[in-house]
């Protein structure tokens, strides 16, 4: 399966360019969608989700398993009730009903989903809240769910109807390390046979989950690619130095500076340079500086 994105662009109705002609081709998997806020993360994910029009351009899902539904090739912006049949939705936001249970909550959206036969939905909900670890809580108002369990509740939702295509956008925020854990492991059993496009904006859960990404700012496509073979393309031209905060303005007068972080009372600071800078030391570069690299590079094209 591929989702191929050709030259997709949206403009809002207040003069917002929230997407410039955006082309990505993205494979079963997992993919990771990198952008500071504002970069049109969430605009990209909410047009693919049938939820919002594109201006131009075109979204086609391909080598789908063809069925008495579904085509093997549908058009993401025309056929979209065919679409929404093979797609899982995880919002960066989402609402639950507080006084109703979780296993009620979720037997009712597979109902919608098209699942009639009662003892058909009972054993999909109740597979799903096994796969999240909400069994045992299953019969609990969804009001009284922490913010990771509603997340968990958040993706069975995304899986009834064992979508081909599933959206996550910024599905860690907020987690602890703990439950950021347990959905990482999530993920990543889901991704290994659909496509799972996880949007965020934290780095680690790039790292730590996906075989190919993009970063996106302005609503442009900076990089794409595995990430290793992006952080392997800074090998050599990542340059750190410890500073007092006072001086972090003259640095980046002179110095192409990408990133900062204050450590132990010390401003850490990290320079792009393909020439060895005079008092810095050479750092192994991480997918953040390529992250950092590319945003800045943007933001400096801009500025100019």
């Amino acid at each position: 399966m591929q989702l191929e994105i050709q030259d997709l662009s949206k403009t809002y109705a207040n003069g917002v360019r929230a997407l410039k002609s955006i082309s990505l081709t993205i494979s079963q998997g997992m993919f990771g969608l990198l952008g500071p806020n504002g970069a049109g993360k969430s605009s990209l994910m909410r047009t693919i989700a049938t939820l919002q029009e594109a201006d131009s351009g075109s979204v086609r899902l391909t080598g789908l398993p063809v069925d008495s539904y579904t085509p093997e090739r549908l058009d993401v912006l025309t056929q979209k009730d065919a679409v929404r049949r093979v797609l899982g939705y995880l919002p960066q936001e989402f609402g639950v009903y507080p006084r109703v249970t979780a296993e009620a909550m979720l037997d009712h959206i597979a109902s919608l989903k098209g699942i009639a036969n009662s003892r058909e939905r009972k054993e999909i909900v109740e597979g799903l809240l096994q796969k999240v670890n909400l069994y045992q809580v299953r019969k609990k108002n969804l009001g009284t769910y922490s913010g990771g369990m509603k997340q968990r509740f958040g993706i069975a939702q995304a899986l009834i109807g064992s979508p081909r295509l599933i959206i996550v956008d910024e599905p860690t925020a907020g987690l602890d390390p703990a439950e950021r854990n347990r959905f990482h492991n999530l993920l990543s059993e889901i991704g290994e046979n659909t496509i799972v496009i996880l949007s965020t904006h934290i780095v680690e859960d790039v790292t730590n989950l996906c075989s190919d990404m993009a970063i996106i700012c302005l609503g442009e496509v900076v990089a794409t690619g595995d990430p290793n073979d992006l952080v392997a393309g800074l090998n050599g031209k990542i340059w750190q130095k410890f500073i007092e905060k006072t001086e972090i303005d003259v640095y980046r007068r002179t110095h192409r500076v990408i990133s900062t972080q204050l450590k132990g009372g010390k401003t850490r600071l990290h320079a792009y340079s393909d020439l060895p800078l005079s008092g810095f030391d050479p750092v192994s570069p991480d997918l953040e500086d390529v992250y950092f690299a590319k945003i800045t590079e943007k933001m400096d094209v801009v500025t100019v």
